[in-house]
């Protein structure tokens, strides 16, 4: 190969690697490790290309003392050309063995759910997303985190 194969070679690698990069990955704790109803976390995103394809995964931290195998969670959308949209998401967070899905450090495990592929933004701007969870309980005991990230395909 010649240094010219080379070089484009490593600058393809580079652009590709760059894109990559989430253009928000953020997480907001929950008080005393008890998700309330009323508690919604919300993130602001500043999308400035409205032609480009997104993925977004919601994100939760919870002790090895979660009571449930799951959670379902209202993921809420806002912009200023879109209309209000909700979307109900409901995350396994272990198997049917009772085994925790996900990375752990001690007794926390965290969880990456892929919650929209191929997802595209009507228009420039700033959109919100809020997180609600949705579970019988009113209150979650064990949930220290939610967050989001978005990443541009």
């Amino acid at each position: 190969m010649t240094k010219y194969t080379v070089l484009s070679l490593i600058l393809i690698l580079c652009t590709v690697a760059c894109n990559n990069h989430p253009i928000i990955d953020e997480s907001k704790s929950i008080s005393n490790r008890v998700w309330s109803i009323e508690q919604q976390p919300t993130f602001t995103v500043n999308i400035k290309d409205s032609l480009a394809l997104y993925t977004i995964y919601l994100k939760i931290r919870h002790t090895s003392h979660y009571d449930y195998s799951n959670i379902f969670l209202l993921l809420h959308e806002k912009g200023d050309k879109l209309k209000d949209t909700s979307y109900l998401k409901e995350i396994k967070l272990s198997q049917t063995d009772g085994k925790w899905i996900g990375k752990s450090i001690a007794s926390l495990y965290e969880v990456e759910y892929l919650a929209m592929n191929n997802f595209s933004f009507p228009d420039t701007g700033k959109y919100t997303f809020t997180i609600q969870q949705n579970m019988r309980d009113t209150q979650l005991e064990e949930i220290v985190d939610v967050g989001i990230k978005i990443l541009k395909q």
